[in-house]
């Protein structure tokens, strides 16, 4: 569960162990890893291993350390393979993928049935280490050789998934400027959380604390064998620091002051900054339950948080991370109450004028996942939530995933793409504005254990240009132009001097339609690499071409084969134009008919033209326009545009040629 991401390395480094009833180092690791203290419980499977080193500056893999357990033989090969599986599945629970990944190495060779699943966590630390395509392969292995039909199953193919997706992500990168926070924003333990509420950021920290050097007991669950240690110092507790963090110099100052052992954590308010509400949890409990409190401004100063009710907390479930909707409308929260979809879930709660709450309500499958969905954030202005999820294709770990609805309906969520989201854990985001222009974000993309807050900034492509008639090459007002991209569809209408402009935070790939009455509506396309060029598009001038019902438009060099029906290539380039005409006028329907001149009998014109006529609704059929959308038809000579011989009676070759032609026109618009 990645609750809160405050996993505190420096808290072991100066833990004073001391053994009762413990004879061996692999013992110890054990107390502390069966404690879920990670980092000690690496230590001492190092020690086990008779490795030293510092996991926080990385250690490899001695060398010649498999030949070392190959020879120690049988009596100790359970042990080797033991404690590297142990050591590998430490340092990953803490989040250290890099030495991790080392020891799965060696663990996913394993052939004890025990070790199976070494070969999963090697291929989720690769992923984690940004070693997609080997990650990728890994997966794929793990697949064809697990031969259970479980969640491992499941969860490798979403892995996989997520692998070949951010290979693409990575390769076009979205608009996004992230710059990590200095100190004493980011300093000692995890920093997250952050929140700039009335000139003052908020954010909750781990910050140590004085503990006069008490010692708490760690037993192993059959409590055959117990530690005993300093105590932790470090706690999460809420910070606030006045002023802007990107544009002042600040000092940082506890909010409050924590009972013993009672940690806080993820502050929201209220709109009018009033009250607060916060996770708390009590350090010291081997179960820890989440629950969500609350706490009023008088003055200058925080009441002592009080819990919220029933409608939000239970002792048997866990809820936490509160949001308030900028309306005051809706507390959002994540929670593994029951009901919902799997793990934790977003769940709202109606917000009452008084303070008091309604009846707590999942958010439903369309947001929620089996897996974790945490740190909601939502925009009743623009109606766009914004939350991490674990159980969607994604770079990997937590990712930030967007939706549109007003809690009763919601969009598919979308994932956010890199680089707001990384290869490890992204969440709680944050704005500074009403628009989500720019904001913070917590990660560990940074970090080798822990969360760290970032200051995230949309960046905006603008796309402009100009419309004109294609006949008369003067501008044309009132048309309507759609701008269509990977998030969705935006709509503007030309001013008096055929003018349109967008402002786009992708440079995906877009596709801008423009549109006016008794004009073929045209769309233009742009990929990745022209975007990528500029922060300005200057989309060349758009013309397009006015049409009536039923009035004919000759296809000019829509040529055949001599006293055939068969196009010629450069035909098929010139119908290629009529192609794109019905792409873009997707509800159009048109007749394509061809005429002769009149050489040759009625009947053989009127066969030869129809012939052609067809050749070329079939070659529009076969690049994929519905035939239902045409008709094919032959007049022969039956209407001539101009005479085929002249007033004395002699051959007109320029009138033959004229009426040697190809049309269509639109029966239905």
């Amino acid at each position: 569960m990645k609750l809160l991401k405050s996993i505190i390395l420096l808290s072991v480094l100066t833990t004073a162990v001391h053994a009762q009833f413990v004879t061996s180092n692999k013992r110890v690791a054990d107390v502390y890893f069966q404690n879920k203290e990670y980092y000690a419980a690496a230590e001492y499977y190092k020690k086990a291993l008779q490795i030293s080193g510092d996991s926080l500056d990385g250690f490899v893999v001695p060398y010649g350390f498999v030949s070392k357990m190959k020879e120690a033989g049988e009596s100790k090969k359970d042990d080797y393979e033991y404690n590297v599986f142990q050591l590998a599945t430490s340092l990953r629970l803490y989040n250290n993928f890099k030495d991790a990944e080392q020891w799965y190495t060696i663990a996913k060779d394993f052939t004890d049935p025990k070790y199976e699943l070494s070969l999963f966590w090697y291929a989720e630390c690769l992923r984690a280490n940004q070693k997609f395509s080997e990650a990728a392969s890994a997966f794929n292995t793990f697949i064809e050789k697990y031969k259970k039909n479980d969640e491992y199953t499941t969860k490798a193919k979403k892995e996989l998934a997520s692998c070949y997706y951010a290979l693409y992500e990575l390769r076009y990168p979205r608009l996004f400027a992230i710059n990590k926070l200095d100190a004493p924003i980011n300093d000692q333990g995890s920093n997250y959380a952050g929140y700039l509420k009335d000139n003052n950021f908020y954010f909750t920290s781990s910050r140590p604390v004085e503990t006069a050097g008490k010692k708490e007991v760690l037993e192993d669950k059959d409590k055959k064998a117990k530690v005993t240690r300093k105590e932790t110092p470090y706690l999460n507790a809420v910070y606030q620091a006045a002023g802007n963090p990107l544009l002042d110099k600040v000092t940082v100052q506890k909010v409050g002051t924590n009972a013993k052992g009672i940690e806080t954590a993820a502050a929201a308010f209220s709109p009018d900054g009033k009250t607060m509400y916060v996770t708390r949890w009590n350090g010291k409990d081997e179960v820890k339950n989440y629950q969500i409190y609350y706490a009023t401004l008088s003055g200058t100063q925080w009441s002592e948080p009080m819990l919220l009710g029933t409608q939000v907390n239970d002792a048997s479930f866990n809820s936490m991370q509160p949001f308030v909707t900028r309306d005051g409308k809706y507390l959002i929260y994540s929670s593994d109450r029951p009901g919902g979809q799997g793990k934790y879930d977003l769940w709202y709660s109606a917000l009452n004028a008084d303070g008091t709450l309604g009846q707590s309500i999942n958010m439903g499958p369309v947001i929620n996942t089996p897996e974790d969905d945490q740190a909601p954030y939502y925009n009743s202005l623009t109606r766009k939530l914004l939350y991490s999820s674990k159980g969607k294709v994604g770079m990997g770990g937590f990712d930030f995933f967007e939706s549109e609805g007003n809690f009763s309906k919601w969009t598919v969520p979308v994932n956010m793409g890199y680089p707001l989201n990384s290869s490890k854990d992204d969440l709680y985001f944050t704005s500074t504005d009403s628009l989500d222009r720019s904001g913070y974000i917590s990660s560990d993309r940074a970090s080798l254990c822990c969360l760290e807050i970032f200051h995230v900034k949309r960046k905006f492509l603008t796309v402009q240009g100009t419309l004109l008639d294609c006949h008369t090459m003067k501008p044309m007002a009132g048309a309507l132009i759609v701008l269509t991209d990977s998030t969705g569809k935006r709509q503007v209408i030309t001013d008096a001097g055929g003018k349109y402009s967008f402002k786009v935070n992708s440079n995906r790939s877009l596709r801008i339609t423009a549109s006016k009455d008794n004009y073929f509506a045209k769309a233009l396309n742009y990929s990745y690499e022209q975007l990528a060029k500029a922060d300005t598009l200057f989309s060349p001038e758009i013309c397009l071409e006015p049409f009536e019902v039923d009035k004919p438009i000759v296809l000019q060099n829509v040529l055949y084969e001599f006293d055939s029906d068969k196009l010629t290539e450069a035909s098929k380039l010139i119908l290629n134009n009529l192609y794109n005409i019905m792409v873009d006028n997707e509800n159009i329907e048109i007749e394509l008919s061809a005429h002769t001149d009149n050489i040759g009998s009625a009947i053989y014109n009127i066969d030869l033209s129809q012939r052609r006529a067809k050749s070329c609704v079939d070659y529009l059929t076969s690049k994929g326009i519905s035939a239902s959308r045409m008709t094919s038809k032959g007049y022969g000579f039956t209407v001539p545009i101009a005479p085929n011989q002249l007033p004395n009676g002699k051959d007109n070759p320029e009138g033959r040629q004229l009426n040697r032609r190809t049309e269509f026109k639109v029966t239905k618009k």
